[in-house]
């Protein structure tokens, strides 16, 4: 496992209830500011493994990125039932939700 999967990983492990990262912010903080696809194949093959709360992790306008409509809805249920509030039927609000890391982690 390489050292910028392994960031992604722990760096969604600490995603608090109630928040949310966007696929960029966890690339650039795990060290690869243009991988945020590669953030988004990570949580496709070890979210399940690694129990991550792969929920918490939106795209940069604060949307759910899911197109297949049992994905995004259950996306939206966890994240609804942890206290976000929706402004539009895919979208939050980032400045109430989005989660900030400390630089050095």
């Amino acid at each position: 496992m390489t050292d910028f999967t392994k960031n992604v990983i722990r760096i969604i492990q600490t995603i608090p209830y109630g928040k949310v990262m966007t696929y960029g912010q966890i690339a650039r903080a795990a060290g690869s500011p243009r991988s945020a696809r590669q953030v988004v194949r990570i949580l496709h093959s070890l979210s399940e493994k690694y129990g991550l709360p792969w929920h918490r992790v939106i795209n940069s306008k604060g949307e759910i990125s899911f197109r297949d409509e049992e994905m995004f809805i259950n996306q939206k249920l966890l994240l609804e039932s942890e206290g976000i509030e929706f402004i539009t039927e895919r979208s939050l609000s980032l400045k109430n939700y989005l989660c900030h890391i400390d630089p050095e982690f």
